[in-house]
C-alpha cells in the first residue's frame, strides 16, 4: 500500500495499545515503524540495479513475518535496556505497540496484487490477495481522522474511541473487499467456463482507487483474456476480449533466469513480446491494455536460440513524454465505466 496508509495504520494501532499518556508518542513511532520495511528498497538499490531483482526482492526479508516480530522486539529491548523513559514504564504494552506496527505493514500490502513475501526465507510464490489497489482512499480515510484526532485529544477517552473507530472501519473495508472479490470470481467463473477455460489460471484485481470496478485476466493456449466488472452496474455474464502473447518465445526462454524469477514472482501472469529481436516480459497484474506498468527486456535473439542479456526497465507507453494526457483520459473514462454498463453489455442483458 502507499506510504501514507501505512504510516497511519502503524501509528493509530501503536497509539492504541500504548497508555494514554504516551499518545503522542506512540503516533509518531508507530508512523515511524509503519514505514520501515519500505526501506528495503534503499538497501537493495545499494547493491544492484538489475530492475528484475529491484521489483522481485523488494517486499521480501523486510516484509517477511518470520523477520519484523524480531526486530520489532530488538528495538523494543534496546529501549528499554538504554532508554529511561516510556517504553521502562509500561513495557509489555510498548512490545505490542511496536511488534504490531512492523506486522501490519506487510500484512496490508498482501491485500494488493503486487506480490507480498510474507514467508521469507521460504520461497512459495508472493502473497497477493489482490483486493485492493496499493492507494485507495475509502481505507485510509478512517484512519487519518483517527490519527488526527487523537492527536488532538492526547490522553481524553476521545482518542481512543477515535482510533478504535478507525480501525474497526479501515479493517472491515478490507472484509468488504474480499467479499467483493469473491462476488467477482464467481461471476467470472461461470464466464470462462462456458467459454472452455474453467481451468485456465486467473486472477482479479480491483481498478484505481475503489472497489467496485475489477479487472479479471485469464491465461489461454495463445495468450490470455482480459474482462472489467462493475459492482454497481453490471448484470448478466462477463464479457471477455482476447490478447495474443509469444507463448512459444517465452517457453523456449524458460531456462533464463530473470524469466524463472519473473514467473515465480507474477504466479506467470505475464505477457511476452519480441521486439526489435529482444523478449520483453510484461506483468498482467498492474496496468491496463496495452500498458503495463513493468515490462522488461530479458533476452535477445542469437542464432536461433534466446540468450539472456542484462535485463532492462521499459517504460508504459503513457509516461512517455507528449502522452500524459493519456492516464488522466483513461482515468476519466475507468470512474465512468464504474456507473455505466458498456452498450454492448447493457443491450445484450435487455434482451435476456
Amino acid at each position: 500500500m502507499d506510504s501514507l496508509s501505512q504510516i497511519v495504520l502503524g501509528g493509530a494501532i501503536a497509539a492504541a495499545i500504548a497508555p494514554a499518556g504516551h499518545r503522542r508518542a506512540a503516533l509518531l513511532a508507530g508512523a515511524a515503524l509503519g514505514t520501515v520495511p519500505d526501506l528495503d528498497g534503499v538497501f537493495i538499490a545499494a547493491f544492484t540495479d538489475n530492475p528484475v531483482s529491484l521489483m522481485t526482492v523488494h517486499r521480501s526479508f523486510s516484509h517477511s513475518l518470520f523477520v519484523l516480530p524480531l526486530l520489532g522486539t530488538l528495538i523494543w529491548w534496546l529501549y528499554r535496556r538504554f532508554g529511561q523513559g516510556r517504553v521502562a514504564e509500561a513495557p509489555a504494552r510498548w512490545w505490542w505497540a511496536m511488534v504490531l506496527a512492523l506486522v501490519t505493514h506487510p500484512l496490508l500490502d498482501a491485500f494488493t496484487v503486487y506480490g507480498t513475501q510474507l514467508w521469507w526465507p521460504l520461497t512459495p510464490p508472493p502473497t497477493m490477495w489482490s483486493s485492493v489497489f496499493i492507494i485507495d482512499p475509502l481505507y485510509t480515510v478512517w484512519l487519518l481522522v483517527g490519527c488526527m484526532v487523537a492527536w488532538w485529544a492526547r490522553a481524553r477517552p476521545l482518542a481512543q474511541r477515535a482510533l478504535v473507530v478507525g480501525l474497526i472501519l479501515s479493517t472491515g473495508y478490507l472484509g468488504w473487499s474480499l467479499l467483493a472479490k469473491a462476488q467477482v470470481d464467481r461471476i467470472a467463473d461461470r464466464t470462462l467456463a462456458s467459454m472452455g477455460l474453467a481451468d485456465a489460471p486467473r486472477f482479479s484485481v480491483p481498478m484505481p482507487f475503489n472497489t467496485l470496478l475489477w479487472r479479471v485476466v485469464a491465461m489461454t493456449p495463445q495468450g490470455y483474456v482480459v474482462g472489467d466488472r462493475s459492482l454497481w452496474a453490471d448484470h448478466g455474464p462477463m464479457q471477455f476480449q482476447g490478447y495474443p502473447s509469444n507463448v512459444q518465445a517465452l517457453r523456449q526462454a524458460g531456462g533464463i533466469p530473470a524469466v524463472q524469477r519473473l514467473q515465480w514472482f507474477n504466479h506467470g501472469f505475464m505477457r511476452s513480446q519480441v521486439k526489435d529481436g529482444e523478449l520483453v516480459l510484461s506483468d498482467l497484474r498492474m496496468g491496463l491494455e496495452p500498458d503495463y506498468n513493468f515490462n522488461f527486456a530479458v533476452a535477445a535473439e542469437h542464432d536461433g536460440q534466446w540468450v539472456a542479456i542484462a535485463p532492462q526497465q521499459q517504460r508504459p507507453s503513457y509516461r512517455e513524454a507528449g502522452n500524459q494526457g493519456v492516464l488522466k483520459q483513461r482515468l476519466a473514462q475507468m470512474w465512468q465505466r464504474i456507473w455505466r454498463a458498456p452498450e454492448h453489455t447493457a443491450a445484450a442483458a435487455s434482451t435476456q
